[in-house]
């Protein structure tokens, strides 16, 4: 049945509970006869779609539990057969979702789609925790990161106001040590968030000297680091 969207919807499902979906995003993926889904999306959101076919394509990082080839593979071979698709990311697909790929590859079959937003990790972290990312009078750029390169180097910089790092759980030590490098003083604030968004959300201050702390608390769970203004506390 022609439902008047593109064969294709991404979706951002935000991250943590399926509450973080938009209004938006739970209508389009109320619509889909076949989900593909990402490895952090909250399994409650089937809810939404008992009805569609749901395909695990997730990944972690850069490890790979299904190629990217593959998800293309699958996002065209569905969309080939008139079926309503609906890729569901976790967080924002634009921001670390290897969108542009998947885009790519849908339009180099003629197939066309729509991206409906969400709500990325920094954000939700920063609602956690009650930090602004962007301060009046001080914090007047975000940079958002990945902490490691796909050749498995980590990288911290010190190219705005505040700076937040992904994917940066298993490396807190290292960072620390990156984030000297970079320029960052010793006593900069830093807080780490792992599981953002999640019911067991874990949430830490501590200072780019002492960062390696942090490892301790959120060893083995997804989290983002946040550097400079948007991670110190509010005045009293």
């Amino acid at each position: 049945m022609d439902s008047g969207l593109p064969p294709v919807v991404f979706i951002g499902a935000g991250p943590g509970a399926a509450d973080l979906i938009t209004v938006r995003g739970a209508r389009r993926l109320a619509a889909a006869e076949v989900v593909l889904f990402d490895a952090l999306t909250d399994p409650a959101l089937r809810e939404l779609a008992p009805q569609a076919r749901w395909v695990d394509v997730g990944k972690r990082g850069f490890c790979h539990a299904t190629g990217q080839t593959r998800i293309n593979a699958l996002l065209v071979k569905f969309a080939g057969q008139g079926l309503r698709v609906v890729r569901l990311k976790g967080g924002d697909p634009s921001v670390f979702g290897r969108l542009e790929e998947e885009l790519l590859a849908l339009a180099a079959e003629g197939l066309t789609a729509e991206v409906v937003p969400g709500v990325t990790a920094a954000m939700t972290a920063a609602a956690a925790m009650q930090r602004p990312l962007t301060r009046r009078g001080s914090g007047r750029s975000v940079s958002l990161s990945t902490a490691m390169t796909r050749a498995g180097e980590l990288l911290a910089t010190r190219s705005a106001d505040t700076e937040v790092f992904y994917m940066a759980g298993r490396q807190l030590a290292a960072l620390a040590r990156r984030l000297r490098d970079a320029g960052w003083p010793a006593e900069t604030a830093v807080c780490v968030v792992s599981r953002a968004g999640c019911t067991d959300q874990l949430s830490s201050d501590h200072r780019v000297a002492t960062l390696a702390e942090a490892s301790v608390l959120h060893s083995g769970r997804p989290a983002v680091v946040t550097v400079g203004v948007g991670a110190a506390a509010l005045p009293h």
